[in-house]
């Protein structure tokens, strides 16, 4: 389900005009260097002046841009995408005058393609490369001829220019394919934990807003108590029918009635715990309450022997974690779902577990990872509702793994229907004082 507002579809992708520009500089430091290398260094034959002229080109562009615009300012993806068209143009146009995919740097057709696949959307990039091939196609038949000594010519049989043509093809396609795929996972992974961060940031503001409740009622209790005392001696000393004798009885009765709520709070914790700590049958069932009178029975069980049992911070990240893993637990549930804690002196364990459909088989080995959901194939779902975004496993996951526990992920063994899922902390981790916040 949607995190924060957090919506299934990414935002747009911009890459910053600095970027570009600088990139652009580059290259046009190594084609000036390459040019006049191989004309004055190699005396090699080429048409200097217009290789320089294409060059002279793209240093204007660069100029201009940066007379023209900020250079902090993000491009739309159009507009970045056509300045890395015009990269490809201008390399061509180079290429043509020195030997069209003869010369070594054609492979720098891939530059802007991999720049493209990295910081554009996937259609700017099927729209570049099909531009590059394009040019590498045209090259293959026109160009000028290769800069190389006029006394020992190169002559390349056509077969191989063929070969060449088609290893820039495939490293356009693949390199491509293989740079956007590690972009976007990076990009979820990103998303995910900037989820993650907020959640967490929100649980410890609420877990802190209890420790706030008892420190409140704490220091209110003394003036109250001092109020109350004033309150009662005014009654005393006024008479029954004193203009203000019902305003003071109002006052004592108020006062009483701040005590009275203030008392209700120093209570909130359970079994008398101090609020910063609980036992883990405690913490289960803070987790587990919510979830409750939704048509679901919830199972909790226990060891009888209680005087071991562990007693660890009230961690914003183990509620969080364990109230998301319940909750898809009941959701997906047909009738029942149990609960089981366990605990000896060196681990403390939660199993979670539904008779519901289980884990789908193409999912289980992928659960925790970002943007991998199998709400969709759940019996109650329709058409027409969100299949979620598959974060909700993730930032349980990473935030149970933040409090030193260890999960597992399982179905039933048949005939048994449903999944299960297994917690296990070391007892040191489990019983140590709250020590990580949202960074």
């Amino acid at each position: 389900m949607p995190v924060f507002g957090l919506s299934p579809h990414h935002p747009r992708r911009n890459v910053r005009l600095d970027t570009l520009v600088r990139l652009r500089w580059l290259a046009i430091i190594g084609q000036t260097t390459a040019v006049l290398v191989v004309y004055y260094g190699l005396d090699f034959e080429l048409p200097i002046y217009a290789c320089l002229a294409a060059i002279a080109l793209a240093a204007w562009l660069n100029v201009a841009l940066r007379l023209r615009f900020h250079m902090t300012q993000r491009l739309e993806p159009d507009r970045a995408a056509w300045l890395l068209a015009f990269d490809i143009a201008e390399l061509a146009v180079l290429l043509f005058l020195t030997g069209g995919l003869q010369n070594p740097f054609a492979f720098m057709f891939l530059g802007p393609v991999l720049l493209s696949a990295t910081a554009l959307p996937p259609r700017f990039t099927l729209l570049l490369g099909g531009f590059a091939v394009a040019c590498a196609t045209i090259l293959v038949f026109v160009h000028y001829p290769l800069p190389w000594d006029s006394d020992d010519p190169l002559q390349l049989p056509p077969i191989y220019m063929m070969g060449v043509w088609l290893c820039i093809l495939l490293a356009i396609g693949f390199i491509g394919v293989y740079a956007w795929q590690i972009t976007e996972e990076s990009r979820q992974l990103s998303d995910a934990l900037a989820a993650t961060e907020l959640v967490l940031a929100r649980e410890q503001h609420l877990s802190q807003l209890d420790g706030l409740a008892a420190a409140a009622a704490h220091e209110l209790g003394t003036p109250l108590s001092t109020i109350s005392v004033i309150a009662k001696e005014l009654e005393r000393a006024i008479a029954p029918n004193a203009p203000h004798g019902d305003d003071v009885r109002l006052l004592r009765e108020q006062a009483t009635r701040c005590r009275d709520i203030l008392a209700k709070l120093t209570e909130l914790s359970a079994g008398g715990e101090p609020f910063d700590r609980m036992p883990l049958t405690a913490l289960i069932e803070e987790v587990v309450a919510p979830h409750r009178n939704f048509g679901v029975t919830i199972d909790v069980t226990a060891p009888s022997d209680r005087s071991t049992e562990p007693v660890g911070a009230r961690n914003p990240a183990i509620l969080y974690g364990l109230g998301n893993l319940l909750e898809n637990a009941v959701d997906f549930a047909g009738d029942r779902v149990s609960v089981e804690a366990q605990w000896n002196e060196d681990s403390v364990g939660v199993t979670i577990g539904d008779d519901g459909p289980g884990f789908a088989p193409e999912i289980l080995a992928r659960i925790g990872e970002p943007y991998v959901t199998s709400r969709r194939h759940h019996q109650n779902d329709t058409g027409e509702e969100s299949a979620g975004l598959g974060l909700g496993f993730f930032i349980a996951k990473t935030l149970l793994e933040r409090s030193g526990a260890t999960l597992l992920f399982e179905n039933k063994p048949l005939p048994e229907r449903g999944a299960v899922i297994k917690l296990s902390w070391s007892r040191s981790d489990f019983e140590q004082s709250l020590t990580f916040a949202a960074t």
